[in-house]
């Protein structure tokens, strides 16, 4: 650390004697200088934590080298295999017990008849040579027959019936990341706030199922609606009565899941401080008493939902909501140490189930991985701005297969891209101010993919959602 001078802190942003701090160059006074330090101590040890982990993972390789995935491919190719060459055998074994029992059937038909006409011969006494002649050469053709077995062989195919496999290693190659078209498409709403099933109030969480219908948390009308791929209007799937507490009623809902098991959809319904499951318009609260805004649920079936007022995630296991849920990210108090969060809003949980949640008034999306105590800064966490390394409030936050962050950085009005461990984002989509041309967001909020990577956005002050197309992948 260098000399103090008289200069604003960078945490408190007071005029102070500060220190630089040698690796990101800003300057800390006295009071915010131990914790910037103690900031840095807490990434050294979950880099530590990081490596320890990684170490075991090779380990366990090496000692269970014979589960490896593609071993258990093998087996399962070897069982079909196998199976497939038993049942091709017993339906040839079947086909040659039919063959011969037929053949059989004929030969002894053949035998009976000529014995009837020796039976026959030996009672008249009137025959001759010519007779005998024909019943020798009659047996002795059935006799020929028989030594010649069925009329039937085997004949090996070269065209084989059992996929052949082969090991191929791939060479690494540099990932390509995706584009998108920068002027979107409206695919809802876009027609004025209001509550005809043409218009949106407010959109905040979304989701698009294989069809490419999509189902809108719209916020200010108190409902959830659906829109068909390719129509003009939307439907009304829950909610629509008004703002109000019955169970046929919503209170700004912010997020919704929906559930293509069981067929059933469940809301954040955040002022009425509940998680409701509707299953063909028959409804059912399945967690009360807390300040929903987010909700997630991993490849296992949890259910992850933020709690904005507690600043915690909890995770309950589905269909037992009969408990408090286990605190999975937060739960010390509002506050921005890396154990903490302040106002949690979005939440994603990838395939290790380590919780992504965007942390809003931090200005940060936190990781926390599985167990962890703590989390980490993977987005933002540079103060509230509008530069590459910066979010500002931040909502929907999406982790794709190769571990890059979305983030609908809200009051930025823009989408931006992060790879983990990188100090800076890149922006996406919007970042050109906030208006509603269609290279413009205004609090985007709501962000999903479809199957084939096309962006949405849930516009929320335009009152609309946005459809970028890809370009490349």
């Amino acid at each position: 650390m260098a000399m103090a001078n008289k200069t604003q802190c960078f945490t408190c942003h007071r005029e102070n004697n500060t220190f630089t701090c040698e690796g990101c160059s800003k300057r800390f006074c006295a009071i915010h200088l131990p914790e910037h330090l103690q900031r840095l101590n807490e990434e050294l040890h979950h880099i530590i934590d990081d490596y320890n982990e990684f170490k075991e993972r090779i380990n366990e390789q090496k000692q269970n080298s014979q589960n490896h995935s593609l071993i258990e491919q093998i087996d399962q190719w070897e069982k079909i295999s196998i199976e497939k060459v038993k049942q091709k055998a017993q339906n040839w074994r079947e086909t040659v017990i039919e063959s011969s029992q037929t053949f059989i059937n004929n030969i002894e038909m053949k035998f009976n008849d000529l014995n009837i006409q020796i039976q026959q011969l030996q009672k008249e006494t009137d025959f001759n040579e010519v007779n005998l002649n024909y019943l020798r050469n009659q047996l002795r053709k059935i006799t020929e027959e028989l030594n010649s077995s069925s009329n039937i062989s085997i004949q090996q195919d070269s065209k084989a019936f059992i996929n052949e496999i082969s090991i191929i290693s791939l060479k690494k190659v540099k990932p390509k990341f995706n584009k998108w078209k920068q002027d979107a498409i409206t695919v809802t709403g876009g027609n004025g706030y209001g509550e005809k099933l043409n218009q949106l109030y407010h959109p905040e969480g979304i989701f698009i199922d294989k069809q490419k219908n999509i189902f809108i948390a719209d916020r200010f009308n108190h409902r959830i609606v659906e829109w068909k791929c390719n129509y003009n209007e939307g439907q009304i799937i829950a909610g629509g009565n008004g703002l109000g507490n019955r169970m046929d009623q919503l209170n700004y809902p912010t997020y919704i899941i929906v559930d293509q098991q069981n067929h059933s959809i469940m809301i954040a319904d955040w002022q009425n401080r509940r998680i409701v499951q509707w299953v063909n318009q028959k409804q059912q609260i399945l967690i009360h008493n807390i300040d929903c805004f987010g909700l997630a649920m991993d490849k296992h079936r949890f259910l992850y939902v933020s709690d904005s007022k507690k600043d915690e995630v909890r995770r309950w296991k589905m269909g037992e909501y009969n408990n408090e849920g286990i605190i999975v990210a937060g739960g010390n108090g509002q506050g921005n140490q890396l154990n903490q969060l302040n106002y949690p809003t979005f939440i994603f949980v990838d395939e290790d189930q380590s919780v992504y949640v965007s942390d809003r008034d931090n200005h940060r999306v936190m990781k926390w991985k599985k167990g962890a105590k703590t989390g980490r800064i993977v987005a933002g966490g540079n103060g509230q701005g509008d530069n590459l390394n910066q979010l500002s409030e931040p909502r929907e936050v999406i982790v794709d297969h190769l571990g890059q962050i979305y983030v609908a950085d809200c009051e930025n009005h823009r989408v931006v891209r992060w790879r983990e461990g990188k100090e800076a984002g890149e922006i996406i989509i919007g970042g050109n101010g906030e208006g509603n041309q269609p290279n413009q967001l205004n609090g985007p909020r709501g962000l999903s993919f479809d199957d084939e990577g096309n962006l949405y956005v849930a516009d929320y002050d335009n009152h609309r959602l946005q459809k970028f197309e890809i370009t490349s992948k």
